[in-house]
Order: structure tokens, then sequence, then C-alpha cells
């Protein structure tokens, strides 16, 4: 059994999702949340709440592999560099515990769960709950990164399956 821990950044509100997968790649809930960064203090405060929030859930839940979604560009050039150093203290977070990292795109996730990497955050959060047998609406943030580990999931099932490098699975090239 392989625990993954899938992030899903952000410098308000960072989605954190825990699987279980076994070696035929079937995957089981653990936990999933929305860490909320605001409260007292500024932006650096917020990036002190993600590296001491991940760092306790890694700590309690043990996994033993962690993926991220990559930054998307927006329409905000500051947006995009507050996700950045967001998604900078997850990792750090990560690896702080020597945790493997892989990172994915969002249309990469997108294409993994719902079959399309145009998908729709409905959408996104329909088939996790689906796929993870979990009831109710889930939260966006929590769905995203239930999501990135599932992708995760996939990729190293077929990596194996392939006998290949997990990225060398994943690439169109």
């Amino acid at each position: 059994m392989t625990r993954i821990l899938g992030i899903d950044p952000g410098s308000q509100r960072t989605g954190v999702g825990i699987i279980d997968v076994d070696a035929t790649g079937r995957a089981r809930h653990v936990h999933h949340q929305a860490l909320v960064l605001l409260g007292e203090g500024g932006f650096a405060q917020r990036l002190r709440r993600l590296l001491d929030g991940l760092g306790a859930l890694i700590d309690e839940y043990r996994p033993d592999e962690a993926a991220i979604e990559q930054v998307f560009v927006g329409r905000s050039p500051e947006s995009a560099l507050k996700l950045g150093q967001a998604r900078g203290a997850a990792i750090s977070a990560v690896v702080l515990r020597d945790l493997p990292v892989s990172e994915y795109a969002a249309r990469e996730v997108k294409l993994a769960v719902v079959g399309t990497g145009g998908a729709e955050k409905a959408q996104v959060q329909h088939m996790v709950a689906a796929m993870l047998g979990l009831s109710g609406r889930l939260q966006a943030d929590a769905a995203d990164a239930l999501a990135v580990a599932l992708t995760h999931a996939h990729v190293r099932a077929t990596a194996r399956r392939l006998g290949v490098a997990a990225r060398e699975a994943w690439s169109r090239k």
C-alpha cells in the first residue's frame, strides 16, 4: 500500500487530499481538507500557516509520496506570484520531510480524472467523489487535491505496467 498526499496550492486556501493505493492501482480515501490560510498577519504569515499546516498533516498521516498541481498563470501576475510562493512553501513542507514530489498541470489532472483537459470544477468534484466512493459535495480545493493524488496514482500504475519511470509514462513526446 502506498499513501499519496495530493496538494492544490493556494495563497488563501490550500487543498489537501490523502489516498492509499494498492498494488493494482485501486485507491481508497484517507483524508481531505482545505487549509485556510487567511487570518492575522500578512502574506508571510499565510506562508507560515501553510508550511506548518502541511507539516502537521504529513507528520500525522505519514504519506509515502506527494503530488502537487503546477502553477496556472491567469490574468493577474501578482496572483500568479503569490500562488508560486504558496506552491514553494508547500513543496518545502514536503521535501523537508524527505518525500518525493511529482508535479502535474491542471489540464493533466482534469484529463486523468474526468477524461478531458478542459473539464469544469464541478465535473472534477463529481468524478473524485465517484472514484473514491464519497457522498455529498466536496469542497473545491480539497477535491482538486484528491484529484492530484488520483492522477499520481494513475501515472504510477501506468508506469509500473509499462516498466518505465512515472514521468515517462505520462509524457506525450
